[in-house]
C-alpha cells in the first residue's frame, strides 16, 4: 500500500514552530517513501476558526516549501459525510442519543471529583431505547466497556488503553455539529491515510478512535506521536501568541532553509550531521531516530543556522529580492541587483537575519544629514580638515576603483603625513557612513563608487570647514 500522510490544523491561531515541525516530520515521511501528503483544514469550531489563521497556515507552508499533493480540504464542507456515518453508528447499535441535561453533568462531575474519582459521563443513557423528540441531545459513541486498546506507536512503541478507562465520547454535539475525534476519523478513513504523525498531546484520542474504527469494521492507520516542542522556560507553546507565529521569524529576515534545518534537528538526528538540504532530509528521515523527550526551541541555534545559510547560499535573484522586500520595510527602495548584490556578498559575513543585513547596511542607501558631533570631537584633529581635502584630490585623481588601489593610496597619504592609517580611515569612514562601526572602509568606498564616496567626502569637509576643524 502507499504511504499517505496528512498534515490536519485547526485554523484558530497562527502555525507555531510545533506544529510546523509536524508538518514537516509528516510531509519527510511521506516523501521518503515516495508517498502523498494531504493537507486538510479542521474547521468545525465554528466559534473560534478565522479566514485569517488559514492564510497563515497556507502562507506559512508556501514559505517553507512544504508541498502538499490533494488539499486543502475542509471539514466544514463534509458536514454530510459525518452526519451519514453518525447515522451510520446509531443503526449498528455503536452510538447513541444522549438526553442528559449541561446541569446534571456538571453536578456529576462535581460529585465524581469531590469523592476522588475520574470525571466521567454515567452511561445513564446508553441503553434506553426511547426518543425524546422535543429535548435537545447530544450523540455519544457506545465505547467497549472491557477488554483493551493495544497499538503499536511509531516512535514509542507499544502502547496499551483499558477499554473501562475511556469514556463515551460525544460525537455529535447538541448544535447538530460533529466534534473533532469523530471528524479526524472519519476523514482519515476517506482519504485513506495511512500513517497518522501527530503531537503526543493526541495520544489519549488514539484509543478512542481506533474504537470508532473498529466498529466501522475498516483498518487501522498507524500512528506515530512526536514530543511537544517547549520553550526555555520548559512552557508549552500557545498557538494563540503571536509572537511564536513562524512567518513572524520571516519577517525579522530568517530564511525558510534555516527554519527548516532547526525543524527537523528540533527533535531528530542523523549521527552528527547539523546541516541538511531538503534532498537529504527526503533521503535520511526516519520516525525511528525520533526523541521521545520534549525538545527546547532555542532561538540562538536558530540564528545560527540562519547565520550559517545566509553566508553560504548563492547570492542569486532569490535572495536578492528577499532583501529587497527587507528594505522596503524600512522605507528603503533600491532595484539595482548589482548594487545589491555587493553589499549582500560585502556585508553579510557580520549579520545573522536578512533584517540584521538592512539595519547594518543602511548607510549604503541613506545620506549622512546629521553629523555626530561626539564623533567628530572624539576621532578628528588639527590636521583632518587638510588631511581629509588632501585625500578627496588624490581619489579624485584615481583611474582603478577598486579595494586595493583605495587602500594603497590611503597608506600614502598616511606616510605623507605622518600618522597612523587608521587615523586616516575613521574620518573617511565618519564622512562615508556617518558612523565609526563598519567593516573595511576601502570596500566601502569601492562599493559606493568614486561619485557618491567623493560626493560624501566632499559635504563632509566642507561641514568642517564651517566648524574650523
Amino acid at each position: 500500500m502507499d504511504i499517505k500522510t496528512r498534515f490536519a490544523p485547526s485554523p484558530t491561531g497562527f502555525l507555531h514552530i510545533g506544529s510546523v515541525r509536524t508538518a514537516l516530520y509528516s510531509w519527510l515521511f511521506a516523501k521518503r517513501y515516495n508517498g502523498s501528503f494531504i493537507l486538510r483544514i479542521e474547521d468545525t469550531d465554528i466559534i473560534r476558526s478565522d479566514k485569517n489563521y488559514i492564510e497563515n497556515i497556507l502562507d506559512t507552508l508556501h514559505w517553507l516549501g512544504i508541498t502538499w499533493d490533494e488539499g486543502p480540504y475542509f471539514q466544514s464542507e463534509r458536514l454530510e459525510v459525518y452526519r451519514n456515518k453518525i447515522n451510520e453508528l446509531l443503526d449498528l447499535g455503536h452510538a447513541y442519543r444522549c438526553y442528559c441535561s449541561t446541569h446534571r453533568l456538571k453536578k456529576l462531575r462535581l460529585q465524581q471529583m469531590i469523592a476522588g474519582d475520574k470525571p466521567r459521563y454515567d452511561r445513564k443513557c446508553r441503553d434506553h431505547t426511547y426518543s425524546m423528540r422535543k429535548s435537545s441531545y447530544v450523540i455519544r459513541f457506545k465505547n467497549p466497556l472491557h477488554g483493551k486498546v493495544i497499538f503499536h506507536d511509531q516512535i514509542r512503541g507499544k502502547i496499551i488503553f483499558k477499554n473501562s478507562e475511556l469514556d463515551d465520547l460525544i460525537i455529535q454535539r447538541r448544535n447538530g455539529m460533529p466534534t473533532y475525534n469523530f471528524c479526524v476519523v472519519i476523514d482519515d478513513l476517506d482519504m485513506n491515510i495511512t500513517d497518522v504523525i501527530r503531537g503526543e498531546d493526541h495520544i489519549n484520542n488514539t484509543p478512542r478512535q481506533i474504537n470508532i474504527l473498529q466498529a466501522l469494521n475498516v483498518k487501522i492507520p498507524n500512528y506515530a506521536h512526536v514530543s511537544m516542542v517547549i520553550n526555555d522556560d520548559k512552557s508549552n507553546f500557545s498557538k494563540r501568541d503571536n509572537s511564536l507565529n513562524v512567518l513572524e521569524y520571516k519577517k525579522r529576515g530568517f530564511l525558510c532553509q534555516a527554519v527548516l534545518n532547526y525543524l527537523i534537528k528540533l527533535g531528530w538526528s542523523h549521527k552528527d550531521q547539523e546541516i541538511f538540504n531538503v534532498y537529504e532530509m527526503k533521503e535520511l528521515f526516519s520516525l525511528r531516530a525520533i526523541s521521545k523527550s520534549p525538545s527546547t526551541f532555542n532561538v540562538k541555534k536558530l540564528l545560527w543556522y540562519n547565520q550559517y545559510y545566509l553566508n553560504k547560499l548563492s547570492i542569486n535573484d532569490s535572495l536578492i529580492n528577499q532583501f529587497i522586500e527587507h528594505l522596503k520595510s524600512f522605507n528603503i527602495y533600491c532595484t539595482d541587483n548589482v548594487y545589491l548584490f555587493k553589499i549582500i556578498n560585502f556585508m553579510r559575513s557580520r549579520c545573522n537575519t536578512l533584517q540584521d543585513l538592512v539595519l547594518q547596511s543602511r548607510f549604503f542607501f541613506e545620506p549622512v544629514n546629521n553629523v555626530d558631533m561626539q564623533l567628530v570631537r572624539k576621532y578628528l584633529f588639527d590636521q583632518s580638515y587638510y588631511i581629509l581635502k588632501y585625500t578627496y584630490y588624490k581619489l579624485q585623481n584615481l583611474n582603478i576603483w577598486d579595494t586595493m588601489n583605495i587602500t594603497t593610496l590611503l597608506k600614502y597619504v598616511a606616510k605623507k603625513f605622518s600618522v597612523l592609517l587608521k587615523n586616516i580611515c575613521m574620518p573617511l569612514r565618519i564622512a562615508i557612513t556617518g558612523s565609526d562601526i563598519s567593516p573595511n572602509v576601502s570596500a566601502i568606498m569601492e562599493i559606493f563608487g568614486k561619485e557618491n564616496t567623493l560626493h560624501r567626502l566632499k559635504k563632509y569637509y566642507h561641514f568642517l570647514k564651517k566648524c574650523s576643524l
